[in-house]
């Protein structure tokens, strides 16, 4: 991840705030790039999806849970993601969710549009 990048997903905050939380926030739509790309390996439950996206990003971003099943239930609802219950490696319930064909497609655009976003705030950082 640049720092670029890194910086894109990251809320702005206050120097006072940043200090109470150092956690970053995601903008909005950068989840539902994350949770796609995430389920494009394979189904995952919810709390594979965060923790996963935790470790790939080197532990700067944390997904909440609060923040991802609403999102991954919006993306039901598109018709992105699939759902079935199983069990966890833990033996527990879970739902696991994996992409559909529409939900591949919607991968491609919304990483195409991010990193479109990443080059051109990129070209003014650097030439304005």
């Amino acid at each position: 991840m640049t720092d670029l990048t890194a910086f894109l997903v990251q809320a702005i905050h206050s120097p006072d705030k940043e200090r109470m939380n150092p956690s970053p926030e995601l903008l909005p739509g950068t989840l539902y790039l994350l949770a796609l790309r995430t389920l494009a390996n394979g189904p995952l439950h919810g709390y594979a999806i965060a923790k996963r996206i935790k470790e790939s990003s080197g532990e700067f971003l944390t997904v909440e849970e609060g923040s991802l099943y609403p999102a991954l239930n919006r993306m039901l609802v598109k018709g992105w993601l699939t759902a079935e219950w199983g069990l966890s490696e833990s033996n527990r319930k879970a739902r696991f969710y994996q992409l559909t064909d529409e939900g591949r497609k919607r991968l491609r655009q919304e990483d195409q549009d991010f990193r479109r976003m990443v080059r051109a705030i990129e070209l003014v950082l650097d030439h304005a």
